[in-house]
């Protein structure tokens, strides 16, 4: 589980958060069909759900379910934050206090939405937390990866209770949201027989990693990572680095023990530019990993983009 989390509200924002209407918002915002200054329709949606999620991957999973028969706010939506040092804040409040569902992923990853929830007096709110939805759990004496979002099976999982908890809010579009999930479910299942691919061809094949951000779908390939665990931990956690971990891992390498290196962009420090710079110099490639959406991508052709990449890499 992370220990540099998104930033908790301080209970001077939770206080504040009664005056806050007026503000703008610091996350993405796509008013649907029967948003306010939404457009007219020949059939409009008798209601119009708030859906907040902690990170624009959720949004966009919403919208392609959903489309714009709903109104979805990502908190966090910049791909040049580091959705670790996040900070949130008093109109993250004011939007989850409106919230008809709230996505969050879980495992520790974003508990100042849970903070916030509490603060904005809104018991109402339909929660989907992902962790809980994947029914992953920490190996033995070992921490759970959090980074659900990579792991197709549990965005199926996630699918399916979007629909319901949209379609108790809005029956009147529930065919709809059933439809476009159906679409992108089997979207999800094309990755996985990309993944499955990979895996008949590289199954084994040495990789590394500056944070386990992609480690499901690396998994998921058949791929080994090789990264001392020590190393991979001590970056997320933002924790000091013994030079004997630092050079085990560049020596893989130095070594060539590894065909590809999955760099996560939005964190980035000394050690990581080492491993990248040893990347590099060894003729290693170089897989550019995001925790949020990169600008100009939806879900669908952000982790196409990533398994392309990976396939690449492998040659």
């Amino acid at each position: 589980m992370l220990s540099r989390r998104l930033g908790v509200l301080g209970a001077g924002v939770a206080a504040a958060a009664l005056l806050v209407a007026g503000c703008g918002s610091s996350g993405s915002s796509d008013t649907g069909s029967g948003g306010d200054g939404g457009g007219a329709s020949s059939s409009p949606s008798p209601v119009t759900l708030n859906v907040v999620a902690s990170t624009n991957v959720y949004g966009d999973i919403v919208k392609q379910i959903a489309g714009d028969k709903v109104h979805i706010t990502s908190i966090i939506a910049s791909p040049d934050a580091d959705p670790h040092s996040y900070e949130a804040n008093t109109q993250n409040q004011l939007e989850l206090s409106k919230a008809d569902i709230v996505i969050e992923n879980g495992g520790g990853y974003d508990d100042f939405i849970d903070t916030m929830l509490k603060a904005a007096n809104n018991p109402s709110a339909k929660v989907l937390n992902v962790v809980d939805i994947s029914g992953k759990t920490a190996p033995a004496g070992g921490e759970l990866n959090e980074h659900v979002w990579y792991d197709f099976p549990t965005v199926a999982k996630l699918t399916d209770q979007v629909v319901s908890a949209l379609s108790e809010g809005d029956s009147a579009d529930a065919s709809t949201f059933k439809a476009n999930a159906a679409t992108f479910k089997q979207k999800l299942q094309g990755f996985e027989s990309t993944e499955a691919s990979i895996k008949q061809a590289h199954s084994g094949d040495g990789v590394a990693i500056t944070e386990p951000v992609p480690l499901y779908v690396l998994e998921a390939c058949g791929l080994d990572n090789k990264t001392p665990e020590e190393f991979s931990e001590a970056i997320e956690q933002g924790t000091d680095l013994s030079p004997t971990v630092l050079k085990d891992t560049l020596d893989l390498f130095n070594n060539k023990q590894v065909k590809l290196l999955a760099y996560n962009e939005q964190t980035s420090g000394p050690e990581t530019e080492k491993v990248l710079a040893a990347a590099k110099s060894n003729h290693i490639a170089v897989v550019p990993i995001t925790e949020t959406l990169p600008a100009g991508k939806d879900y669908p052709t952000w982790m196409s983009g990533n398994l392309s990449a990976i396939q690449s890499a492998l040659g």
